[in-house]
């Protein structure tokens, strides 16, 4: 691919000033500044999950009755997950504009913005009134979420890449994700004592406040991690070869479109599995399974919650497990084994749980989330960060997993309640649409190339 472009500082008079790839072998940080980029990198990403997954929760299983009682059941349903899924178009506009300054002003700055917007935009709807009014600063809210949260995981794991021992590349990089599962874990949790201990009423009359108040506790750790962080030795070594550019987001647009629209492809069954074995589940118990065995709803979502936590405390020990894994076998492998473990799982998972049985839903949404979607997170975590060159990184790592997130994660919910009311409840047709996303994965995965051990400090993307 032809990188000489006219906000592009020459390519060979650039790479004659970095390290040589020989430099990668080694952990370029001290112990002490890995340990503390894999702490900052987690609590980010515990904050982050904590936010989408309570807000996710609280649209299963509340904000129909707080935001939108007029509009009935299912409209209500549907509102409140068209409120969650428009932070997932957030996303990408903060992945283009922190992306971007990532790769201008280094990835400590950005890391310590995003922290701040997502945490405070979240502790404000614990305050929001119910009703019209609330609804509408529901939306604004969740909006600069999503817009806060577009370049958090892109830059966490840029940099924990960036300063990971290159044969150890995919379990460093993994370890910050544990966050996710962290957040995740810590929300679901904190809704299913609420349903166990407050009961469903005083959930909706007050409680279901306390999630989102609580995450003021994060932003105050995070913050004061972030602020003992060091730069990136990559961006130090770009700024030192004097090769930064003025314009990274307009530069992927132009010559990395074939890395991002890999890196994009390959979220579908990622992220769409993630959120749909987390957050659609507990809704298609809630209503459709709970219908049809005419039970009360809130014991099938308590079920629900319970195997999300479940699957989430896994998920802490596979997904790192899985990054090692693409460190002895290669990115592509374990990253396409996968798409086609979620693609065989897609089907008889939803008859597990269509079944609404304790036992066959946590052993669905186990198989889902901690084997499925996160055998590709395990990889994926340092493979988007080694397909793009130095130059563009963050901006290109943000693009695509913002894009991916909004075309998945973002409209899974949403179209998955969607299928299942025009299908009368059918169950088989969230497998399809599982299987369906898997299928286009596999797709982004043959669009890829291996990148195990790749110099980070190379401008070249990986893929032309």
């Amino acid at each position: 691919m032809d990188l000489q472009h006219p906000t592009v500082p020459a390519q060979a008079s650039a790479a004659a000033q970095l390290p040589p790839s020989g430099a990668a072998k080694r952990a370029p940080v001290s112990p002490q500044q890995l340990r503390r980029a894999i702490l900052t990198g987690a609590v980010g990403s515990a904050l982050e999950y904590y936010d989408f997954a309570i807000f996710g929760l609280a649209s299963a299983l509340v904000f129909s009755h707080i935001f939108f009682p007029a509009l009935g059941t299912k409209a209500g349903l549907m509102a409140s997950f068209g409120t969650y899924g428009a932070g997932f178009l957030a996303r990408p506009f903060g992945g283009l504009f922190f992306g971007s300054i990532g790769d201008r002003k280094g990835r400590k700055f950005v890391l310590l913005v995003t922290i701040a917007i997502m945490g405070t935009s979240t502790t404000l709807v614990g305050f929001l009134p119910s009703g019209t009014v609330g609804a509408v600063a529901l939306v604004l809210l969740r909006l600069l979420q999503g817009f806060g949260a577009g370049a958090e995981q892109a830059g966490a794991s840029t940099l924990m890449a960036e300063v990971a021992p290159v044969q150890q590349r995919g379990f460093f990089a993994a370890l910050p994700f544990v966050g996710i599962f962290g957040g995740l874990g810590l929300a679901t949790a904190t809704f299913s004592v609420m349903q166990h201990v407050l009961g469903e009423q005083a959930i909706l009359a007050w409680a279901w406040r306390i999630p989102f108040l609580s995450s003021v506790l994060l932003i105050g750790v995070a913050v004061w991690i972030r602020l003992r962080l060091r730069e990136s030795p990559a961006f130090i070594s770009l700024e030192g070869a004097h090769a930064v550019i003025k314009s990274p987001m307009k530069t992927v647009i132009t010559h990395a479109r074939r890395p991002v629209l890999a890196a994009t492809l390959m979220r579908f069954a990622e992220q769409g599995g993630s959120t749909i074995y987390t957050t659609v589940v507990i809704a298609f118990l809630g209503g459709t399974v709970a219908a049809k065995l005419g039970v009360r709803a809130s014991g099938l979502t308590s079920i629900g919650t319970t195997g999300a936590l479940i699957a989430s405390m896994a998920s802490v020990i596979t997904t790192p497990l899985f990054g090692a894994l693409s460190d002895r076998i290669g990115r592509i492998a374990v990253y396409r084994g996968g798409a086609i473990f979620m693609l065989l799982w897609s089907v008889p998972s939803w008859w597990m749980v269509n079944t609404g049985d304790a036992l066959w839903v946590d052993v669905a949404m186990f198989g889902g989330l901690a084997l499925g979607a996160n055998s590709m997170l395990g990889a994926q975590c340092a493979h988007f960060s080694e397909l793009f060159g130095n130059r563009y990184r963050y901006s290109g790592v943000a693009l695509a997993r913002e894009l991916g997130a909004v075309l998945s994660g973002g409209i899974a919910p949403l179209l998955g309640i969607y299928l299942v009311g025009l299908s009368g409840g059918a169950f088989w047709v969230m497998g399809i649409y599982m299987a369906t996303l898997s299928v286009i994965t596999l797709i982004g995965v043959s669009l890829s190339t291996e990148t195990r051990q790749r110099d980070l400090t190379e401008l070249n993307d990986a893929v032309g």
